[in-house]
C-alpha cells in the first residue's frame, strides 16, 4: 500500500502550502539521485516525495486525496502530461521549485544547490560555463591596514587560450552539431514508469562538439597561467575585510563571463597597539612619582609621538584618551581614538637609602586624605576583616 504523502513529506494534514515547500526542497536535495549515485533506493524516495508534493501542493488535487486518498490517482498512471490524475517528471518539479530551467533534467540546478562543477555555473542554454571566482589571502603589517598601501600578488587561475581566442578550436576547425544528442544538448533516460531527459555527457549540454581541438589547450579553452597584479588596499581594513577585483577571477567557457576576485585581509598583530574598531589601545608604564604628582608624558601613536597630560592621583588602569588618532574609517567619515590604560609602575631594586626615603615618605601620609580608596575599601570590608 502506498506510503501516506503527508508521512512522505513528514507534515500535517492541516500544513500550509508555504511549509509543504519547505519539506519537499529538504527532502529532494537529501535523495536527489546526482547526490545519490546508484542508490535505488534513494531514487524511489526522490520519485515519491515529488509525486506526494505534486498532489498536496495543487488544491484540487489535495482536495480530491484527503476526501478519497490514493483511489483519486489510481486510474491516471505515471508518466503523464500532469493532467486530470497523471503526474509530472519528478525532475521537472525539482526544477520548478528550485528555479531551474523546465526539462534540464535537475543537472544544473543540481550544480547550483551543491557547488558542482568546480565553482562554475551554466549560463544559457548555449552551454556557456561563467568562470569561478577566486580567493587569495594577503598579510599586511599593521600601519599598511591603517594608511593603505599598494601589493603585488601574484594569481594561479585558468585564463583564455591565445592560441584559440578562447574557441577550444584549432585553427581552421570549429564546432559541429553533437551526433548523440542531435543538437538538443540532453538525451531521454528510461527510469522504470519515468522518461528522464538529461544533460548529454558528449556535449555537456551545449549541443555541440568541437571538430578538432585546439593542441594547446585541449580543447578546454582556456589554459592555467600566473597572473601578476597590483591590487590597492584602502586606509581602514581589518582582519576579515574582503576586497572584490572585478574580472580578475578565471575565464569562463565556451563565451561564459569572467569570475571575480576576492581578497581576504589579514593583518600582522602590532607590538604595542590593540585595534577595537576604528580605535587604537595602548597600554604606557608611567612612573609612581607622575601618577601622583601629574605631568605631562610622551605618548607613542600610530602617526607618531604626542604630548598627554596625566591628572595627579591618576590609579593604575586608568584610561586616558587622545581624540583622533586612531584608525580612518574604512568607507570615510571620521577617525577614530587613541585609549592609553595607565600603569603605574612601582619601583623595583631599591637601595637602603631608598627604602629609608620610602618609609619617611609613607609616615608621612594620612589615610583619611591620602588613601581614600583605601579608606572607602576598608569601611565595606569591616565585616569580613573581624576575627571569628
Amino acid at each position: 500500500m502506498p506510503q501516506d504523502y503527508y508521512d512522505l513529506l513528514g507534515v500535517s494534514k492541516s500544513a500550509s502550502d508555504a511549509e509543504i515547500k519547505k519539506a519537499y526542497r529538504k527532502l529532494a536535495i537529501k535523495y536527489h539521485p546526482d547526490k545519490n549515485p546508484g542508490d535505488k533506493k534513494a531514487e524511489d524516495k526522490f520519485k515519491e516525495i515529488s509525486e506526494a508534493y505534486e498532489v498536496l501542493s495543487d488544491k484540487g488535487k489535495r482536495a480530491k486525496y484527503d476526501q478519497f486518498g490514493h483511489a483519486a490517482f489510481a486510474n491516471g498512471g505515471r508518466g503523464g502530461a500532469g493532467g486530470a490524475g497523471g503526474f509530472h517528471d519528478p525532475f521537472d518539479i525539482f526544477s520548478q521549485v528550485f528555479g531551474g530551467a523546465a526539462g534540464g533534467g535537475g543537472g544544473s540546478i543540481f550544480e547550483d544547490l551543491f557547488g558542482g562543477g568546480g565553482g562554475q555555473r551554466r549560463s544559457n542554454a548555449s552551454g556557456a560555463v561563467d568562470g569561478a571566482d577566486l580567493r587569495y589571502d594577503v598579510e599586511i603589517d599593521f600601519e599598511d591596514a591603517v594608511y593603505g598601501a599598494d601589493k603585488r600578488i601574484t594569481i594561479p587561475k585558468m585564463s583564455g587560450c591565445k592560441s584559440c581566442n578562447g574557441t577550444g578550436c584549432e585553427a581552421g576547425s570549429g564546432r559541429i552539431t553533437c551526433s548523440r544528442c542531435g543538437g538538443s544538448g540532453q538525451i531521454a533516460m528510461s527510469q522504470g514508469f519515468f522518461s528522464v531527459r538529461q544533460t548529454c555527457p558528449s556535449c555537456q549540454g551545449a549541443g555541440q562538439v568541437i571538430e578538432k581541438p585546439c593542441s594547446k589547450c585541449h580543447g578546454e579553452g582556456r589554459v592555467r597561467v600566473e597572473r601578476k597584479l597590483q591590487i590597492h588596499i584602502p586606509p581602514g581594513v581589518d582582519t576579515g575585510s574582503r576586497l572584490r577585483v572585478a574580472h580578475e577571477g578565471e575565464s569562463g567557457v565556451r563565451g561564459g563571463q569572467t569570475g571575480d576576485l576576492y581578497v581576504f585581509i589579514h593583518v600582522k598583530p602590532h607590538k604595542i597597539f590593540k585595534r577595537e574598531g576604528n580605535d587604537l589601545l595602548c597600554e604606557m608604564p608611567v612612573p609612581f612619582k607622575t601618577a601622583a604628582m601629574g605631568g605631562v608624558v610622551e605618548v607613542p601613536t600610530i602617526s607618531g609621538k604626542a604630548k598627554m597630560k596625566v591628572p595627579a592621583g591618576t590609579q593604575n588602569g586608568t584610561i586616558l584618551r587622545l581624540k583622533g588618532k586612531g584608525v580612518p574609517a574604512l568607507r570615510g567619515g571620521s577617525r577614530g581614538d587613541m585609549h592609553v590604560r595607565i600603569a603605574v609602575e612601582v619601583p623595583t631594586n631599591l637601595n637602603r637609602e631608598q627604602k629609608e626615603l620610602l618609609e619617611k615618605f609613607h609616615d608621612s601620609l594620612v589615610d583619611s586624605k591620602n588613601h581614600p580608596r583605601k579608606v572607602d575599601f576598608e569601611k565595606k570590608a569591616s565585616p569580613f576583616l573581624k576575627d571569628k
